[in-house]
């Protein structure tokens, strides 16, 4: 009878080890998992990253334009009222003799 079970003490030990290789096997492939989806996040938050660093960039680059384009814009006001003046000036001037 103690022979018997043996036997079968070995073959629930076998059987639960198979049991834990098992879920072994699966820790290590849901670890594996998890890194691999950590390491494809790491990559697109750098990307994304990258893309906000260029999309600022941009938006600098478009802002000295727009400053400059309205010191432009300002300078040529200032052009056209002279202009309009010394026309009226002329005007004036010229309708008077």
């Amino acid at each position: 009878m103690g022979v018997v079970m043996t036997q079968t003490n070995s073959k629930k030990w076998y059987f639960n080890k198979q049991i834990n290789l098992s879920v072994l096997i699966q820790l290590v492939f849901l670890a594996a998992l998890i890194v691999g989806s950590w390491v494809n996040l790491q990559r697109q938050l750098d990307l994304l990253q990258r893309d906000v660093t260029m999309l600022l960039q941009s938006q600098k680059s478009f802002q000295q334009k727009l400053e400059s384009l309205s010191a432009k814009s300002i300078s040529y006001e200032y052009r056209l009222r002279a202009v309009e003046k010394a026309i009226s000036k002329t005007d004036i001037t010229g309708s008077s003799h």
